[in-house]
This record gives structure tokens, C-alpha cells and sequence, in this order.
């Protein structure tokens, strides 16, 4: 059993789930911080937390299951003394927290995606306002994470995340660019924009689409160089964001814009509201406006009442479009979704074997599309070193989720967190390598 001290109090806090959990995180440390307690970010015993919370995702079956487990794991750990107190937030809180509370005791309180002063208050911090757009960054300097609106208008059959995060609300434009600039003096030089649905920014506040503005006035921002979007909604996509990405060299040749799926039949029962024609129309501007542009997107197989017919639609879409980056998920049932009304008819075995079809049509295009790059001069931003190479990406590139570049130690000198000029000497199915040019 552990001795009680009067040690101050140390927090741990733990980060589950999408990026836009890990900007909910840095918020709530830099207030615990600005209340003078100890915070340290995914952090261990060794660490010697004595309060730990955790920030939960509950956005499909595998992330529940992790969130639990891990509550859990910290619930064992409160029980044997090691620490005092368990809080939990985010995703899986908002969601289940009546089932959460009956059973999970040993946590002392609960709390929804929205109320973070309650849990400062718990804890006897204040809720400092002077505070809003500043953060404790739990990611590397040189980049960080910018939500620039929360919740969700959209009505897609599969997803809860309106159940969770609420309503669409766009952060101002005068409020993100202080965002940036503090980030910026902090020595971030890349931005990654995201949101539930980014391409719905400003309608709330603004009536209209006010994505490209925004992007421009971050554009203007001193020292950040890289301004990445990601989870762009194509629905009534505003096409002037393509503007902004070929008249300002800060924006990326980079669009994260999930489509899921590519058989009207499919996309209908899912409510996209779109075709697989406005899909493709909306790829071919997007090349056509800006040539070099790298198009990522993440698709869902085996949703109900998908046939083989309907799966090999999707599989010819991907090989058409010939897209740079994908992910793909496995459908998962979720409760009180308009999906959750309809049979979850397609057996597991078949969706992860549709997830490895479309994957392994991927990893052609995506070894085609590295090869081509072998002899080109790209510009480089350096994340870490590991092991025998410094790893970084390119301008095409989303950290954690996409291809790297990789030079060899040994031979090339570059310091974390800096951009490069690096010749391309060779290419895997997902990396390139190279030497940092002269």
C-alpha cells in the first residue's frame, strides 16, 4: 500500500482516440498547469502520478474497447493504493456515462466532452479564461494540431460523433489566428486543421463557407510554414479552398476528405449525400486546380447490406482515382445511430477481408506513386531520429498516418524539427529515401 505524502499533486494525463481528443488534452493541461500542478502527458507510474484522467474516445467498437480496458488498467491501480484519484473525460464519458458510473465505481467522477471547468473544479482549479487558444503541446514543437470548430451537423447513417460532440460551432477567424501566433512563437511551424467536418466552417457564424478565408488569414501568420487540412467533408465541398491551395505556398498540396464508400447504393444507405459521380467530378477539379496535389481519404467496408457487387464498385473507384494515401475501416454497430436500426449482415471474416483487398490495391498505387518520386528534390520537415535514420515527410504527408522519408544518419546531418532539401534515391511501397541535398 502507498504511503500518503504531502507531495505536491502530479497528474497524469492519458490521451485515447483522434487528434482532436489530443487538442482537448493540451487545453486541459495547460489550465492544470496554470494552477501549479505537476502534468505530465501519457506518462507511466514511474512518472509518479497521483491523479491520472483519461481522455476517452468512444467513436467505434475497437476504440470503446481500448478505452475501457485502459480504465480499467488505472482502476487496478487506484485499488492497490498507487494513486489517489481516477478522473475520466472525453468521447466514451459523454456517451455512457450513467453505465460508466454503475459499472466502473472505482473512478471518482465522469465527465462529458464539454466540461472541462467541472473537471478543473473537481480538482480545485480555476478555469482560467485569460488561458482560451493556449496549450500545453504534448505533440513534437515544430507542428501542432488547430481545431477550428467542434460537433458535427452532418447526419451520416454510421457515425455517432453528433451524439457525442453536439452541433456544429466555428471557433472565429480573429480567435485561431491568436491560436496560431502563440503556437507559432512556441516554435510550431506546420499546422494541422481539423475538425468533425471541416469544410462546414463559418456557416454558423458567418452564413457561409469561410474555410478559404481562415486559410488565408493563417497563411499570413509569421513562422508557420505548412498548413495541412484534414477531415473535409465532399458534400457541397467549397471549391475555393482550391484556390487558396495553389495561390499560397503555406497551404499543402494536401486534402484528407473521407468519401467511405463509391456505390450510390451504398453511399445513399449511408446518407453521404452524394454520388459516386460528384465524387469523381470533385477528384477531377481538385487535380486539375492544383496538379501536385495529394489526396488522402479513409473509406468504410461491410456496412449493412453491402454486397460483393457493391464492394467491387468501391475496389474499381480506388483503382480509378488512383489516390496517394487511404485508410480503410471495418464497420462496426453503433447504438442509437440510424444504421443501428438496420441488420449487421455482413460477417466480420468478410469485412476485414474486404479491409486487406482494398489495402493491398492501395499498396500498388501507393509503390507506383513513390517509385515515380526516385531522382525528384523535395522539401523535407524532420519529426525524430530512430535508430540508424532521421525520419520526416514530405509537404504530401500527415504525421503518424502517412508515407515518411527516411536519410541515413551516418552520412547526413539535420536537426529535429527543421526543413530539408532531400534528393529521393529509392522507394519502398510506403517510404522514400534519400540524402539531404547540397
Amino acid at each position: 500500500m502507498k504511503t500518503k505524502t504531502h507531495k505536491p499533486d502530479k497528474v497524469n494525463v492519458v490521451t485515447l482516440g483522434c487528434s482532436k481528443n489530443i487538442v482537448d488534452s493540451e487545453v486541459l493541461m495547460m489550465q492544470l498547469r496554470a494552477n501549479d500542478y505537476d502534468v505530465v502527458h501519457d506518462g507511466g507510474m514511474a512518472d509518479e502520478p497521483n491523479i491520472v484522467i483519461i481522455n476517452t474516445c468512444g467513436f467505434i467498437e475497437r476504440a470503446k474497447e481500448e478505452s475501457i480496458n485502459t480504465i480499467l488498467e488505472y482502476a487496478d491501480v487506484k485499488a492497490e493504493g498507487s494513486i489517489d484519484k481516477l478522473y475520466v473525460t472525453g468521447c466514451l464519458s459523454q456517451r455512457y456515462k450513467d453505465d460508466l458510473e454503475k459499472e466502473i465505481p472505482e473512478v471518482d467522477a465522469y465527465f462529458g466532452t464539454l466540461e472541462l471547468p467541472n473537471l478543473l473544479a473537481k480538482l480545485n482549479a480555476d478555469y482560467k479564461h485569460e488561458l482560451i487558444g493556449e496549450r500545453l503541446l504534448s505533440t513534437p514543437q515544430h507542428y501542432a494540431y488547430l481545431k477550428i470548430s467542434e460537433g458535427c451537423n452532418r447526419t451520416c447513417a454510421f457515425c455517432a460523433i453528433p451524439l457525442m460532440r453536439g452541433k456544429h460551432i466555428s471557433k472565429t477567424i480573429e480567435a485561431l489566428v491568436t491560436e496560431a501566433k502563440n503556437l507559432a512563437k512556441n516554435g510550431v511551424k506546420e499546422l494541422m486543421l481539423i475538425a468533425q467536418e471541416l469544410t462546414y466552417y463559418g456557416l454558423d457564424i458567418y452564413k457561409k463557407r469561410e474555410l478559404p478565408k481562415l486559410l488565408h488569414a493563417l497563411a499570413d501568420v509569421e513562422g508557420i510554414e505548412w498548413i495541412r487540412l484534414h477531415y473535409a467533408y465532399p458534400s457541397k465541398f467549397p471549391k475555393d479552398i482550391f484556390d487558396a491551395m495553389a495561390e499560397r505556398k503555406e497551404v499543402c498540396n494536401y486534402l484528407d476528405i473521407p468519401f467511405q464508400h463509391a456505390s450510390d447504393t451504398v453511399l445513399e444507405r449511408m446518407r453521404r449525400q452524394i454520388t459516386r459521380q460528384e465524387q469523381e467530378d470533385l477528384i477531377a477539379y481538385a487535380r486539375e486546380r492544383v496538379p501536385e496535389i495529394a489526396i488522402r481519404t479513409t473509406l468504410l467496408v461491410g456496412f449493412p447490406g453491402e454486397t460483393e457487387e457493391e464492394f467491387e464498385e468501391l475496389c474499381d473507384f480506388v483503382r480509378e482515382m488512383q489516390f496517394e494515401r487511404v485508410g480503410v475501416f471495418p464497420y462496426s454497430h453503433e447504438e442509437n445511430t440510424p444504421a443501428d436500426t438496420l441488420p449487421d449482415d455482413v460477417p466480420q471474416e468478410v469485412k476485414e477481408a474486404r479491409a486487406a483487398r482494398i489495402m493491398e490495391i492501395q499498396q500498388d498505387i501507393s509503390s507506383d506513386k513513390n517509385t515515380s518520386k526516385t531522382g525528384q528534390t523535395l522539401k523535407v520537415l524532420f519529426d525524430r531520429k530512430e535508430g540508424e535514420h532521421f525520419i520526416g515527410r514530405t509537404e504530401f504527408d500527415s504525421p503518424e498516418v502517412d508515407n515518411e522519408v527516411l536519410v541515413k544518419a551516418a552520412s547526413n546531418y539535420v536537426r529535429i524539427g527543421d526543413f530539408a532539401m532531400v534528393k529521393i534515391t529509392d522507394a519502398s511501397d510506403y517510404d522514400l529515401y534519400g540524402e539531404v541535398a547540397e
